[in-house]
């Protein structure tokens, strides 16, 4: 029974990380990067998420519940996890262990952020000139470049993971395809987080 029970939290975990929290992080991404076409069209895309119709209700159920399901779990599973990149240092191992430490930095980076632009300003909201003067800090922009592309890095290497653990890719064809498709998805979503945050800092 109790492994039965690990197994379907497991699978509840690795759903979480996809849906809603992956497609989520997409969002805000392309919601940020409205930066790089001016400050106007951030404000305007940013007071559009801020106004929506049970906005509280909705990030609540919909976003802060499953990552803290979704970290709370991850936590454990670090801890519990073996790593054997001494003894195999396989490219799958190495991402394994990259999943946990990545893990570790996106809970950290997200406490940070959600606290810096939701819980002081819950009734406001964020605009360009917050994440403008956050970001002219160079201990916060690296801070942020760190943990935005670890963030990115978990969720699409988790991609990998879901595909597996949900039997979708079961042949080594298969999951060396979806290898190179998550590269893809980490590569094109890290362009656009980055380029947010140099458009914040330095307005380029």
């Amino acid at each position: 029974m109790t492994e039965h029970r690990e197994f379907l939290t497991r699978r509840l975990h690795s759903l979480l990380g996809v849906l809603p929290i992956g497609v989520f992080l997409i969002q805000h991404l392309v919601v940020n990067h409205f930066a790089v076409y001016g400050e106007e069209n951030f404000n305007k895309a940013a007071d559009f998420m801020h106004n929506l119709p049970f906005r509280t209700l909705l990030e609540i159920v919909v976003i802060f519940l499953p990552i803290l399901f979704h970290a709370i779990l991850g936590v454990y599973i670090v801890f519990v996890a073996r790593n054997n990149t001494r003894n195999y240092g396989f490219f799958r191992n190495w991402m394994f262990l990259l999943q946990r430490v990545t893990g570790i930095i996106t809970f950290v980076f997200i406490v940070w952020h959600v606290w810096e632009t939701r819980i002081q300003l819950w009734s406001e909201g964020a605009d360009y000139s917050l994440m403008e003067g956050i970001l002219s800090n160079p201990f916060m922009f690296w801070f942020y470049i760190v943990g935005v592309l670890s963030t990115i890095f978990h969720f699409a290497n988790g991609l990998w993971s879901f595909c597996v653990t949900w039997g979708i890719t079961q042949t080594p064809k298969s999951q060396k395809v979806v290898t190179y498709a998550t590269l893809i998805v980490f590569l094109a979503l890290s362009y656009v987080g980055v380029r947010t945050l140099i458009t914040f800092a330095y307005g380029v």
